[in-house]
Formats: C-alpha cells, sequence, structure tokens
C-alpha cells in the first residue's frame, strides 16, 4: 500500500455506519460492546485515506494499576481493516495515535485465519491413537493471508499472546464454525452427525418448542437462573443477571437484529436457553443453558437448530460457535466440547490469535509481572 493513512477518534454512529458495510465484523468490535464493557474506557477509531473512512476498531482500555495514566489499549477480535495487504500501513499510524494517548501497549486479535480442518478431519484425529492436538492433523487447509499475518506481526515486534491450550484471558484462537453460505437447510442437516440428527428429530417428536423470548424481567431472570444452574454442573464460574441485562440493552439499542434470546420448553418447563448474537453475515451462538431434569427432550439440540435455521433465512454466511481447545486427547476432559461441536458438520478453525505491541516497555513488563502475580 503507497498511500498514508490516518488515525482519528470516530462517533458511535460513523462507526456503526461502517461496521453496516461489512459483511462480517465481529460484535466485539461494535459500539454497543464497549458499553457492554463496564470496566473498560473504550473509544472507536477510524482510519482514514484522506477524506475517506476506511476501517474502524473498537478500542478498550485498561489502567494500570497505580499507573492510571496508562492504558494497555485492547481491540478484541479487531480492528476492521484490509488484513490482506501491507499491514504496517494500518498499525504504525493507530500505534502512534494510542501510544500519543496514553497507551503503554496494544493488544490486538486479527480476524484472520491461518487453518481450516473439515469435520471429518477432526473425527479422523480424534480417532487416532498417535494424534493429541488439532494442529497434529494433516491435510488442514492453510489459509495465506493469515500465515502472512502472523510473520508480519513477528516482524514488526508484536509478541503472541494466544496459549497453548487455546483457552486464556483474551478470546480462543481456536473456532468452531459451520458454513451457511449458498447452503439449504437440508444441506446443513445431512452434514450434522447421526446422534445431532437423531436429537434434533427427538426433540421435535417430544413436543419442545423453541421461541425468542424478550430478554427483558423475568423472562432474563429465568434464563440466568439456568444458566447459574448449568455453571454450577458443568463447573464454570457464571456472570451475574447485570450482565446479561446491560448486554441485551446496549445490544438491542444498537440493532433490533443484534442480538436474541432463545427458550426451549417441554409442556411449559424451561428445559434450554441460547443467546444468539448477530452482525451483518455472521452470527455467534454466545451463551448457553441446559437443564439437568428431562435432558432427554433434547432441547439444548431444538435451541441450536432453531438458531441455525433463522440464520439461514437471514442470509447468513457463518454459524458460529466460538471456541474449542486444541486438544483430541481422550483423557482432556475438554474433548467433549469439540466432539459436541464437530457434530454440527461444519470446521474447525485456527485463528491468528492475540498479539501485543509493548510501547513503553517498562510500564508494559510491570503489567505483565502484575498480571503474574494475580494470576492473570
Amino acid at each position: 500500500m503507497s498511500r498514508t493513512l490516518a488515525v482519528a477518534p470516530i462517533s458511535a454512529a460513523e462507526h456503526l455506519a461502517f461496521v453496516r458495510t461489512r459483511r462480517s465484523v465481529s460484535f466485539l468490535q461494535t459500539p454497543a460492546w464497549g458499553r457492554v464493557k463496564t470496566e473498560w474506557r473504550s473509544e472507536s477509531l477510524g482510519w482514514y485515506d484522506g477524506p475517506l473512512l476506511v476501517g474502524a476498531g473498537l478500542v478498550l482500555h485498561r489502567p494500570v494499576p497505580r499507573l492510571e495514566r496508562f492504558t494497555l489499549a485492547y481491540l478484541p477480535e479487531g480492528p476492521a481493516i484490509d488484513w490482506t495487504g501491507e499491514i504496517d500501513a494500518w498499525l504504525d499510524p493507530l500505534a502512534a495515535y494510542l501510544k500519543a494517548h496514553g497507551a503503554f501497549a496494544i493488544r490486538l486479535g486479527p480476524p484472520v485465519r491461518t487453518n481450516t480442518w473439515s469435520a471429518a478431519q477432526v473425527k479422523e484425529g480424534i480417532a487416532a491413537p498417535g494424534i493429541k492436538r488439532l494442529t497434529d492433523v494433516s491435510g488442514a487447509r492453510a489459509d495465506p493471508v493469515g500465515t502472512r499475518v502472523a510473520e508480519r506481526l513477528r516482524d514488526a515486534g508484536w509478541l503472541p499472546q494466544s496459549p497453548e491450550d487455546g483457552f486464556g484471558v483474551g478470546h480462543p484462537q481456536f473456532k468452531y464454525e459451520v458454513p451457511l453460505a449458498g447452503r439449504s437447510e437440508d444441506d446443513v442437516l445431512g452434514d450434522m452427525n447421526q446422534l445431532w440428527r437423531r436429537n434434533i428429530r427427538k426433540a421435535a417428536k417430544e413436543g419442545v418448542e423453541v421461541a425468542v423470548g424478550e430478554a427483558v424481567g423475568e423472562v432474563l431472570k429465568a434464563f440466568h437462573d439456568l444458566y447459574v444452574h448449568t455453571a454450577e454442573r458443568d463447573c464454570f464460574t457464571p456472570r451475574p443477571l447485570r450482565y446479561f441485562e446491560t448486554m441485551f440493552a446496549a445490544m438491542s439499542a444498537e440493532a433490533p437484529e443484534r442480538i436474541s434470546l432463545y427458550l426451549a420448553r417441554h409442556r411449559g418447563d424451561l428445559v434450554a436457553a441460547a443467546i444468539l448474537v448477530r452482525v451483518g453475515a455472521h452470527a455467534w451462538y454466545s451463551y448457553g443453558a441446559s437443564s439437568s431434569e428431562k435432558r432427554e427432550v433434547r432441547g439444548a439440540n431444538a435451541c441450536q437448530w432453531a438458531m441455525i435455521r433463522d440464520c439461514l433465512a437471514a442470509g447468513c454466511d457463518v454459524y458460529d460457535l466460538r471456541g474449542i481447545t486444541p486438544t483430541l486427547d481422550a483423557d482432556d476432559p475438554h474433548l467433549g466440547l469439540i466432539q459436541f461441536k464437530v457434530g454440527t458438520g461444519g470446521q474447525a478453525v485456527r485463528y491468528v490469535g492475540e498479539w501485543d505491541l509493548p510501547l513503553r516497555p517498562v510500564v508494559y513488563r510491570a503489567f505483565a509481572l502484575y498480571m503474574r502475580r494475580r494470576g492473570r
């Protein structure tokens, strides 16, 4: 790229207008997400080629304890720029702007893939006794854009942050996605494994009804109660009800289709629920909950199928099941997660991951030490 780009603050309205011109922008890069993350200070930045806005990003600022004038500037799953060209032309002005405004480091997660594995390849890897990790499975489709982005970031002094197991404090590097573009319901259903298809039929036969609920008051509270029950059963820490109230209020105000609450009921009992988020042609299964009772009616599968069907009807390109770990080891408790998701058909995807650029190395080292001491 020969042209020189400039980075400057933009309004939420300008940012949202830019997002609407793209088929896929992470919901973590929408103005509304800054209003969800109340513990961070947020700002929208734009890249300008002369008077033309050609890129945008949501920056979340986290202050350093006892050094509040310095911040970690975080762009989760972003920014929304052209990653196929010379990325220095985009990232150099970003670094200059953020350093001038008090950032001690930048953390970002380019929304570009490096490798893709089909469902069949993942299943073969799980069955092979000598294979312990997804990255050991041969035949992955490599993406030259992602490979080049990772090389350019490393050459420019960026430091990779994504942990080996795929999950860390940031957003996952490995994800599971179901392609939808140009496909019918029969196509997607046909690619699911026998167990998924059987469970979807079972839910229908048992009379499970899935509806989109208005996520306020007692309806949202019912979801949260089921979500807390799921957290206790599956041993994870649940988010408070207030978080979901803020999330639905902020994201619904930005766009009516942005976030939806799906509720699966069997004879009046709430047996499963899920949150779907959509930006343009990209949709995400964001949170899920299911009852330990009446599991035989397969409410969770009914919820997933209802969301996939609605995404197909809306013309979405991808249904994103979010994070997986790259483990294929039968002794690893995380294996069940990828086995559940691979049943949908689709593909496992490795992204470039998250990277840090220290702008003030002394402060960056102090922050890294602080995070290690508090267990990140």
